[in-house]
């Protein structure tokens, strides 16, 4: 398995075309990147940027995704080219969303998966604070994450898992200012998650990267031969990707690390958001970049997965994963689990 890379194009008025089997990037006419073709697993582009017909067909052809989404990070559209995936596959998919049990299973795992995850959030946190009254506040989050995960066993339906998943996320980010480092908590204090539009830079921040982390789990997805729209957690709706929501929440505390780590290490600071009329608060253009920036150096980072015996990049665990549902679909395996962070 190859973990391919992602263009993003985030300079207002860039033109992106085909240059023999390379994806040439001008901007006023001069030449600032190409990129080898076979190299590229997404191109994804933000905002005011020109894409050429022929480069769009030939994305089309190398099953190379083309994501557009709007200067904040919004998603707005994406071109894919024929389905590859294996329709018997997408036949179980399809009879195992008709069925009250097995979305039940799916769902209560990726909760799971999801609340555990961030349970460790807390408790690292907790673990490495040299301020007692925050380590006492993680702590005590992290014991009612734990309360949380305790509950889903006895959940008999979805809207009672979803109840469930969200009052332990509304305690995981009441508990989640205590991670920001003391001298930036006034620029970057949260009160709750709030989205469309966000209302704080926290906010801005892991909204920007929960997009970013969304489009991998789609083309996780699709790589499988899974359909992205049918899920289980998520209610199906026009236009939504469910199953790509569902497997995107076992791996929010990614993001969610991500966001602490550029606040704490000073990699962003107040000024690298804007306040628009409304309250709406919004990543500045050049502080894109350099989130890109790391979430790419992110992915690459090496990892475990429970049940490989091997090291692997963490940008190649939503395909792992897609797999592993793909396999409890077809029946080879009893039981969807999630990834779960040591």
């Amino acid at each position: 398995m190859q973990l391919l890379n992602t263009l993003y194009v985030t300079a207002p008025e860039s033109y992106v075309h085909l240059d023999n089997n390379t994806v040439r990037l001008d901007i006023e006419r001069e030449t600032r990147l190409r990129v080898p073709l076979h190299h590229l697993g997404a191109v994804v582009c933000f905002g005011h940027v020109t894409v050429s017909l022929p480069l769009m067909h030939r994305l089309a052809e190398e099953g190379v995704a083309l994501v557009l989404l709007d200067a904040n990070g919004r998603f707005k559209a994406r071109l894919e080219g024929a389905v590859s995936g294996n329709v018997l596959l997408r036949q179980a998919q399809h009879r195992a969303a008709d069925d009250p049990m097995f979305p039940l299973a799916i769902a209560r795992n990726c909760i799971a998966g999801k609340v555990r995850n961030c349970r460790q959030v807390l408790l690292r946190g907790a673990r490495e604070s040299k301020v007692e009254e925050d380590a006492a506040i993680l702590a005590r989050g992290a014991d009612d994450l734990a309360a949380a995960l305790r509950a889903l066993p006895a959940a008999g339906d979805l809207d009672t898992l979803r109840g469930i998943e969200g009052e332990a996320a509304r305690q995981y980010f009441a508990a989640l200012n205590h991670l920001v480092r003391p001298t930036a908590r006034d620029a970057f204090r949260m009160d709750g998650r709030s989205r469309r539009p966000p209302r704080d830079r926290v906010n801005a921040l892991l909204s920007f990267l929960y997009s970013l982390l969304m489009n991998d789990c789609r083309s996780a997805i699709e790589a499988a031969g899974l359909d992205p729209q049918v899920g289980f957690l998520h209610a199906l709706r026009p236009g939504r990707a469910a199953l790509a929501l569902d497997l995107m929440e076992e791996f929010r505390f990614f993001a969610d690390r991500l966001a602490l780590s550029l606040v704490n290490r000073g990699q962003l600071d107040a000024d690298d958001f804007i306040e628009r009329e409304g309250g709406a608060v919004l990543l500045e253009g050049d502080a894109r970049k350099a989130v890109l920036v790391a979430y790419q150096e992110r992915k690459q980072e090496p990892t475990s997965h429970p049940l490989l015996a091997e090291s692997l990049p963490f940008g190649l665990l939503p395909h792992v994963q897609a797999r592993l549902l793909a396999r409890t679909l077809r029946g080879d395996t009893d039981e969807y689990l999630p990834y779960l962070v040591r």
